[in-house]
């Protein structure tokens, strides 16, 4: 039922509600999972030596929650590819729903509520309504929203 399996991680976030769920899924069904960071950064829009530097920063630590995530998935006997992608975190995971031919999205979601999710949008709530495969989504532990 399930071959490919989307996983977007956040960069620099130490946790994932959503990764012991995308493991279970590819266990059941034999599934590579796909694990990609967007990096959206202002790097291009703004100047000076700063925005570089935050930029390598945003890029690395992205890098790094995907090797770890893509690493804890294989010890686990998990077929696991990832990538690091530049852009807007909603375009990048439309898109590689499409390019990896993902059957199923995995997600983890935020319990914002009132003003502040008004303000800030869900990346996970745009992907609910607009994705054409089925979404999964997890809600983060208190402690780690």
């Amino acid at each position: 039922m399930y071959d490919d399996i989307l996983l977007p991680v956040a960069p620099g976030s130490a946790a994932n509600d959503a990764v012991p769920h995308a493991r279970s899924l590819a266990e059941r069904y034999g599934a590579t999972v796909h694990v990609v960071s967007a990096v959206d950064t202002l790097e291009h829009t703004l100047a000076g030596p700063r925005a570089g530097a935050f930029a390598e920063r945003v890029e690395s630590s992205a890098e790094r929650r995907v090797e770890t995530v893509t690493a804890e998935l294989e010890a686990a006997g998990i077929d696991a590819v990832g990538s690091v992608i530049h852009g807007e975190p909603l375009r990048v995971i439309e898109n590689a729903i499409a390019d990896t031919g993902a059957d199923i999205v995995v997600m983890p979601t935020h319990t914002r509520t009132g003003l502040q999710r008004v303000l800030l949008g869900s990346v996970t709530e745009k992907i609910v309504r607009t994705s054409p495969v089925p979404v999964v989504t997890v809600p983060m532990a208190e402690s780690e929203a």
